[in-house]
């Protein structure tokens, strides 16, 4: 009895447990892995192979203890953690303008990153989950206390937006316009989510694309491009989309990193030149322009290999999320999907010219902690989902 018991609760556990996940996870790593590897091999830089690689090991060690640490959590114990959270990511990113590595912003001009000796980390990563987890909360609590009407709605937008605008303001003044576009793909997927009537979204949706459209337009312009520099935008921003209209125009200034990155994916053509092996030397090419790395390396085939990894891990998300059918889960998977899924795509964009530049790591292939880290996090919330599967609602009081 006692041995059957005993395998009952193995069974029980092995259910709780979502191995697709955590395969789609681990094929991504050893990718990552072998990626960092050849690209620190053929740094001009001289930095170490293999210490880039034990050291990128560890920060998926350290990931994977945040997986099975949140693991734990159940949705009441998410819910209560969620504000905490989101004030401590706020207050890095706030205390990242006076502790920001200096060795860092001499390199690179940018003051969005904390160092601890020869170790840095960059807060926003961290704050993504912890604003996912946020926007969770409010959403579910809006809609336990309010019907869906428009006024109602609009009052829901409104509140989401009373948490996004201070990320947003303090992004702005960090001058890192990429991470922002995460938090608004991560903002816009749990509004269409949230329940709101199509009266609200679909004329937000047409003014969006009128805004956008005409921004597209002054930034393609000289004219424009003059006009906009008077709001704040800077010279290497239009630099940057100067670029992608023409990456030919200036392939040894401004266009030297992408045209060498579209470069190096063709030249791996359908089964790339082999393991290890370089032909075609690109900037950053262990963070930013890893892309560049597994199209040379691995070619066509070795490229597509990793988009359907990536799309099996969004699949397996989707599916845990209609599974436990618990809608604060439902949000919080939905802002996680988002921010992965709006990485992989501007990643992929930006390495084969289809997008502008603009500093976003390929997740869990990339060289750095901090973004392993907020994305391994992300993944420990939606695994929580199998482990407790819970289909009740709860207030402050944690009453479902």
């Amino acid at each position: 009895m006692q041995r059957e018991a005993s395998e009952r609760a193995n069974r029980d556990l092995n259910s709780r447990i979502d191995y697709g996940i955590i395969l789609s996870v681990m094929l991504l790593a050893l990718i990552g892995l072998a990626a960092i590897y050849i690209s620190t091999s053929h740094d001009t830089t001289g930095a170490s192979p293999l210490r880039a690689t034990i050291m990128q090991g560890l920060w998926y060690v350290i990931g994977g203890i945040a997986i099975v640490v949140i693991m734990q959590m159940d949705s009441e114990q998410l819910w209560k953690i969620a504000p905490y959270a989101y004030g401590v990511g706020l207050f890095l990113l706030a205390a990242v303008f006076i502790f920001y590595s200096r060795a860092y912003y001499a390199k690179t001009g940018s003051k969005n990153w904390f160092a601890i000796g020869s170790i840095t980390f960059q807060p926003s990563e961290i704050m993504k989950p912890a604003y996912i987890l946020m926007l969770g909360r409010v959403i579910t609590q809006h809609n336990d206390e309010y019907p869906h009407t428009t006024k109602n709605d609009w009052l829901l937008i409104g509140r989401m937006l009373l948490w996004t605008l201070p990320i947003f303001m303090l992004l702005t003044l960090e001058d890192d316009f990429g991470t922002s576009l995460v938090f608004l793909a991560i903002f816009s997927g749990m509004v269409l989510v949230s329940g709101v009537t199509w009266k609200i979204l679909v004329p937000i949706a047409s003014i969006g694309a009128v805004v956008g459209g005409s921004a597209l337009a002054l930034v393609l312009s000289d004219g424009g491009q003059a006009f906009l520099r008077h709001f704040g935008f800077k010279a290497y921003q239009f630099a940057r989309v100067n670029t992608w209209r023409n990456p030919s125009q200036d392939t040894s200034g401004n266009g030297y990193q992408l045209w060498q990155s579209m470069k190096a994916i063709g030249s791996g053509q359908l089964f790339g030149i082999g393991f290890n092996k370089s032909k075609v030397y690109v900037p950053v090419r262990e963070s930013d322009m890893i892309f560049s790395v597994i199209g040379e390396d691995f070619g066509f085939i070795g490229s597509c290999f990793v988009i359907l990894v990536y799309f099996m891990l969004i699949y397996q998300m989707i599916r845990v999320t209609f599974d436990t059918k618990n809608e604060f889960y439902a949000y919080v998977s939905t802002g996680v999907i988002m921010m992965i899924l709006f990485h992989v795509f501007e990643n992929i964009g930006m390495n084969i010219g289809l997008l502008p530049l603009t500093g976003i790591p390929l997740p869990f292939i990339s060289q750095g902690g901090s973004s392993l880290l907020g994305n391994m996090i992300g993944v420990g919330m939606v695994m929580s989902m199998r482990y407790h599967y819970r289909s009740y609602m709860f207030s402050d009081q944690g009453d479902f």
